[in-house]
Order: structure tokens, then C-alpha cells, then sequence
């Protein structure tokens, strides 16, 4: 077996779907009609910035492995409390948390990934469960030819096993495999693991001018979407 790449693997929070003004959109659907006014990116933003904290009770052993969906759920009512939102039934709570499931891709997703589709294998790499990775491949026609990342490793990046364990699952060597993400960070720890890397900029991650517009890190490609790296690797 040759260390020609075979598979990409996709960090999918921030780098193929835009979080923040779906999440937006998402309490603001459920919240308004009750008479809030709150700033909706905001919302989501501290919804997100409780994100990290949160696996990091699991990556440290202080608490044992769980799906994403909970620790969302979890986070959901600090933020709430945060914003003096009251009087949510569980079902709504559990409704909005479920928006998760149904972020919007960015415009160059489907597109680049039906192209690079036709010459490599392709999974998400994401700390999200593989329910929620189910559900956004079917909102936005992700290709997927499998669901690895958190679930299947049962533990949370930039944790080790989490890259080795996709690697394992398509029987391939870490270096016949890369990992396309927007965060510098994440390229860094696959690349530790011996996986190649792909940089993807998303500039308006967190808003106007607040994503990664270059890695910090070396990568094997640095693009400005997934049309690029598409072009970039001949397909």
C-alpha cells in the first residue's frame, strides 16, 4: 500500500457549515414569537463559547465520554439563563438544541465536495455526534462515505485517538489521509498524528472579519475554498 491519499476528513463546525448565523436564525425562530428581542449573533456566540469548556471536561477524564447533542443541551441552559430567557418548555429546549442539526453550509460546500467526491473517500472528522453529522449531510448534501470523529473514537479532538481512529476505520495510514479544516489548531494536532493537512479560510466564522484568513501552522494546502482544494488536487 502506497502513502498516496486516499481519504479527506472534514472538521465540520465553522470549516463546511456556518454555525453562527444559523444558530442565530434558530433562536430567533423559536424566541421572538415569545417576545424576545435579543441580539440573535450574540446568542450564538455565547452558545458556541461554551463549547470548548465543555469537551474539555471530557478530553481532561473529568467526566466520561457523551455525545455532543447533550453537552449542547447542557450549555444551552447557561446561555439562557445568561440572556434572562424563561419559561421554555423541555421541548423547546430540546427543539433548539436539535438546530444544531440543521446549520447551513457554506456556499462552496456542496460543490467542492461532489468534486473532490470523484477521487477520494470522504468522512466528517468533527467532535459533533453521528446523528448530528447525519442530519447536516442531508440538509446540505454532504457526500459522506462514512460518520467518524467523536462517536467512534469516543473522545474529542484535538485528543489523539480521535484522527487515528478514522484513519483505522478506512484500514489507511495517517499520512494517506487529510484533514480539511478552518482551524489551525485542529491542522496542527492531525499533523502531529502523521495526517497531511488542508487549510480552508473562513473569515466570517464568527462574524465579520473574525475567522482564520491563513493558517498559523504549516499545512500541505492553504485555500480559500473547498472549489480551490478541489482544483488544487485535480479533481
Amino acid at each position: 500500500m502506497t502513502d498516496q491519499v486516499k481519504a479527506l476528513f472534514y472538521d465540520v463546525f465553522g470549516t463546511l457549515a456556518d454555525f453562527r448565523t444559523s444558530i442565530a436564525r434558530e433562536a430567533e425562530a423559536l424566541l421572538k414569537p415569545k417576545g424576545y428581542a435579543l441580539d440573535w449573533p450574540a446568542f450564538a456566540d455565547a452558545w458556541r463559547g461554551q463549547y470548548q469548556p465543555a469537551l474539555e471536561e471530557v478530553r481532561s477524564g473529568r467526566r466520561p465520554y457523551c455525545k455532543l447533542d447533550i453537552l449542547h443541551r447542557e450549555n444551552l441552559e447557561t446561555v439562557l439563563q445568561r440572556f434572562g430567557v424563561t419559561g421554555l418548555s423541555d421541548d423547546e429546549k430540546d427543539t433548539l438544541t436539535l438546530g444544531w442539526h440543521r446549520l447551513d453550509a457554506w456556499p462552496d460546500v456542496p460543490q467542492g465536495l461532489a468534486r473532490l467526491k470523484t477521487k477520494f473517500w470522504l468522512a466528517p472528522l468533527s467532535n459533533g455526534n453521528i446523528s448530528l453529522m447525519v442530519d447536516l449531510a442531508r440538509r446540505n448534501n454532504f457526500p459522506w462515505d462514512a460518520i467518524l470523529g467523536a462517536d467512534i473514537a469516543q473522545d474529542f479532538k484535538p485528543k489523539p485517538r480521535v484522527y487515528l481512529a478514522a484513519a483505522a476505520a478506512f484500514d489507511l495510514k495517517p499520512q494517506q489521509c487529510t484533514l480539511v479544516a478552518a482551524h489551525s489548531r485542529d491542522l496542527a494536532a492531525a499533523a502531529a498524528q502523521g495526517l497531511r493537512t488542508a487549510h480552508v479560510a473562513r473569515p466570517n466564522e464568527h462574524g465579520p472579519g473574525t475567522g482564520e484568513t491563513a493558517p498559523s501552522v504549516p499545512v500541505d494546502y492553504a485555500v480559500k475554498s473547498l472549489v480551490e482544494l478541489a482544483e488544487k488536487l485535480g479533481v
